[in-house]
């Protein structure tokens, strides 16, 4: 692809991101998205088939962020994996338009599920619940895991504050310790979160 063909392209990725990071998929239509990148509706067309291939390439990257997050915070396996991913989900979907962006929509462009945010969170069930399968309270923690992030997740889309990492560190301490006195073990130790 010639570099004015692949900038193009790329004006417009980003102006479907701007708009569906900041007033869902429903503003991310061919007029909106054509004015916010600067092009023509040809233009549009010459790079994708349809506002749906253009909002699925739109997934496809923002995908490839939260699966490297994954991949980085159970790099290490240990009971703070789950937190370190919490804690860099809230900082990406809070300075990242193509995160907070990506986890509103599907594969197939749409917003209908699955979208990359219940492909996340299954992702981190699954790794939460493998790191252990032989402890009894591992899938304790996996469904914790879910509903601390997807919380977190939903809440911060109305008051980024939720995103900030101190709060995702303080929610998964006192979930922690609630979580290892119902199962009579030990919670994770201080500073055992260390930031990306």
């Amino acid at each position: 692809m010639q570099p004015r063909s692949s900038a193009t392209r790329q004006a417009l990725v980003r102006a479907s991101v701007e708009l569906i990071a900041n007033g869902g998929l429903a503003e991310a239509g061919l007029v909106n998205i054509c004015k916010t990148a600067g092009v023509s509706r040809g233009a549009l067309y010459h790079h994708f088939q349809s506002i749906a291939e253009l909002v699925a390439e739109v997934h496809a990257q923002a995908r490839e962020r939260v699966l490297a997050m994954i991949e980085h915070s159970f790099a290490e396996r240990d009971e703070a994996a789950p937190v370190r991913f919490s804690v860099a989900l809230g900082q990406a979907l809070a300075a990242d338009q193509l995160v907070r962006a990506g986890m509103l929509v599907s594969v197939d462009g749409t917003d209908g599920p699955p979208r990359l945010r219940e492909e996340m969170l299954e992702q981190l069930h699954g790794r939460v619940a493998a790191a252990d399968p032989e402890a009894a309270d591992q899938l304790l923690l996996a469904d914790l895991a879910v509903v601390v992030t997807a919380g977190l997740e939903s809440l911060g889309r109305t008051d980024a504050a939720w995103w900030a990492p101190e709060r995702a560190e303080r929610i998964w301490g006192r979930a922690l310790a609630g979580s290892a006195a119902l199962a009579g073990s030990a919670a994770v130790p201080e500073g055992a979160v260390q930031q990306p």
